[in-house]
């Protein structure tokens, strides 16, 4: 596969997670579009193991979405600008901390934007956890998904 394809690839996933975090944009499908591209083209052992953990664990995120409360975005708040901090320290602490940073990550980004919008910490805590009730935690969970699947793409790129 060539340079620009895996470049197309990546720029793929880069907007399913962007996707991810816009309402109406399907996020996890173009991130799994990506990873079928690439594993059509690379055509090796690791690409078809890599797909098929990425179709169970998108399956498996499917499930836990439909599980958790439904999104209630009226009232609570949720600003562009949120979406964007959420996003960015989802992505900023998977890469800081692998895996497992993307969860305070995208909480941190939430409060930070509270933080910086009510100015207190209680109110902004309080702000948090009804955002977080609100949509936070089924995007999270999507979120996340797509960054394990990105991560596992990259790192296959680059080791393997």
């Amino acid at each position: 596969m060539g340079v620009w394809q895996l470049v197309l690839v990546g720029l793929v996933m880069v907007l399913g997670l962007v996707g991810v975090m816009v309402p109406g944009v399907p996020g996890r499908w173009l991130v799994w579009a990506a990873m079928l591209w690439w594993s059509l083209h690379e055509q090796s052992g690791l690409a078809w193991v890599l797909l098929v953990a990425s179709t169970a664990l998108f399956l498996v995120d499917q499930v836990v979405v439909w599980l958790l409360p439904t999104r209630r975005l009226r009232g609570v708040g949720i600003t562009r600008r949120m979406a964007v901090f959420a996003g960015t320290g989802a992505v900023v602490g998977f890469v800081l901390l692998p895996v497992i940073g993307a969860v305070p990550g995208f909480i941190g980004g939430i409060y930070g934007t509270e933080r910086h919008r009510l100015g207190g910490h209680g109110q902004a805590m309080s702000a948090t956890r009804q955002v977080m009730r609100a949509a936070g935690t089924s995007v999270l969970v999507e979120l996340f998904a797509c960054l394990l699947v990105a991560g596992a793409w990259l790192g296959a790129v680059i080791w393997g």
